[in-house]
């Protein structure tokens, strides 16, 4: 890596940081700020977390095609502004019409952010610097939001709607100041859509193309199911569960979302070189096989007839093995989707995962919450049986890519030995 792609790099870390610290300022007390503070009742408050979902679902579609088509720091700045009006106003609105289209401005914002800044992490890293950096970016998104939620809990009074204004008003101050940082960084030329050979220059076509690649397709797939079974039960379904079947106290609850954020801050760079030598589809089997028995843990919490004491420690060890299983993701996953990605087109396949990712957040809670209030032993052995779909699945999706996508430190361990590239390479580089 250059010393200006280095460069680049740190700021969008920085960048990575600052926005995930000022979401987590009022990511966590959205639902009592809307339905008690302002008193605008729960169905309100759901709405507007609803909204979060539509929002992202209409933009993203667009997003993708903007990036490729401008660059992903153009399309970062307009999401931060829009994310800065959005949090700004949400803390001044005092109506539901208000709320909600201050929400549906900050749910767009939030969205667009994503794909933007791992595409901006794609252009400013090599294959041999990928997966760290995008390990990188997971452990400071996951240190920022608990910090800032951390701040957020001593700063906020329900008793006081001024609180609640001070933290939206430091949330839209970090989008700005994150705007301010990316205006500074000089990112490398790297190929836009109509510089690729062979493309039709149209939306229509560059999804058509994306489509037609089975091994982006089946990663969709899965990383649908990773997300439906893992992080849209969090606080939902599997919160709901904790309490109702496991009777799990509220101040238990907040030390397993602890426990989950604490293993992947502890654990990220631990498994990072582990995971780095190993198939990344075999690292996604093995991440289904752990979280297997994070639901089974679940299921002996809820289910079992042990202790309250051994109830609670079951259920926090849960959030534990899923935060363990996050961290061997996030060195996988994303810098899969950059290699699957033709030339000049990466930010069209982030906002296309990005777009899969934001379904199973909209579908996930709306499944598990029911069940897991209500339908205890079928809640746990459903999602018991979807993440033994995703060691399926990932073992699956192995056979559609090549040595140098699934395996890419041994392939490049193999051209260093031989002085030449592989024949998966000279393959992948013919098609």
């Amino acid at each position: 890596m250059t010393r200006a792609m280095g460069a680049a790099m740190r700021r969008i870390h920085v960048g990575n940081a600052l926005s995930a610290f000022g979401l987590g300022f009022t990511v966590p007390y959205l639902y009592v700020y809307v339905a008690q503070v302002r008193g605008l009742g729960a169905m309100t408050a759901g709405l507007v977390l609803a909204v979060f979902a539509v929002a992202a679902l209409i933009v993203l579609p667009f997003a993708g095609r903007a990036i490729v088509r401008r660059g992903p720091l153009p399309v970062l700045l307009a999401a931060l502004v829009t994310a800065a009006l959005g949090a700004l106003s949400l803390g001044l609105a005092s109506n539901a019409t208000t709320v909600l289209l201050s929400a549906a401005a900050l749910g767009a914002g939030q969205a667009v952010m994503q794909p933007a800044l791992a595409t901006m992490i794609v252009d400013c890293s090599t294959a041999d610097t990928r997966s760290r950096a995008f390990a990188m970016q997971f452990f400071l998104q996951n240190l920022g939001l608990g910090v800032g939620g951390l701040i957020g809990g001593h700063l906020v009074d329900t008793t006081h709607v001024s609180s609640f204004t001070l933290l939206f008003a430091i949330e839209a101050a970090m989008f700005l100041l994150l705007a301010v940082v990316m205006v500074t960084v000089r990112m490398p030329h790297s190929p836009r859509f109509e510089d690729a050979p062979g493309q039709t220059g149209t939306a229509k076509g560059s999804w058509r193309q994306l489509l037609g690649n089975r091994a982006m397709v089946q990663l969709c797939v899965l990383g649908f199911v990773l997300f439906f079974a893992c992080y849209g039960q969090f606080e939902s379904g599997l919160s709901a569960y904790g309490v109702e079947a496991a009777g799990i106290s509220t101040s238990a609850l907040g030390t397993a979302l602890a426990a989950n954020t604490a293993m992947i801050v502890v654990a990220q760079f631990a498994v990072l070189k582990f995971v780095e030598r190993r198939r990344r589809s075999r690292v996604i089997a093995a991440v289904g096989l752990i979280w297997a028995v994070a639901w089974v843990a679940a299921g002996y919490a809820g289910l079992g007839h042990g202790s309250q004491e051994m109830a609670t420690a079951a259920f926090v060890s849960t959030y534990a093995l899923f935060g363990l299983g996050e961290a061997m993701l996030s060195p996988t996953v994303a810098p899969l989707v950059a290699d699957l990605a033709p030339e000049g087109m990466a930010g069209q396949y982030n906002s296309a995962f990005a777009l899969v990712k934001q379904l199973a957040l909209a579908v996930g809670p709306a499944v598990g919450g029911p069940m897991g209030a209500s339908l205890h032993a079928p809640y746990i052995v459903t999602f018991l049986l979807f993440s033994l779909g995703i060691t399926v699945l990932g073992v699956r999706l192995g056979r559609q890519l090549t040595a140098v996508q699934d395996h890419p430190w041994q392939a490049r361990s193999r051209v260093v030995a031989q002085g030449g590239p592989t024949p998966a390479d000279q393959a992948r580089a013919s098609a």
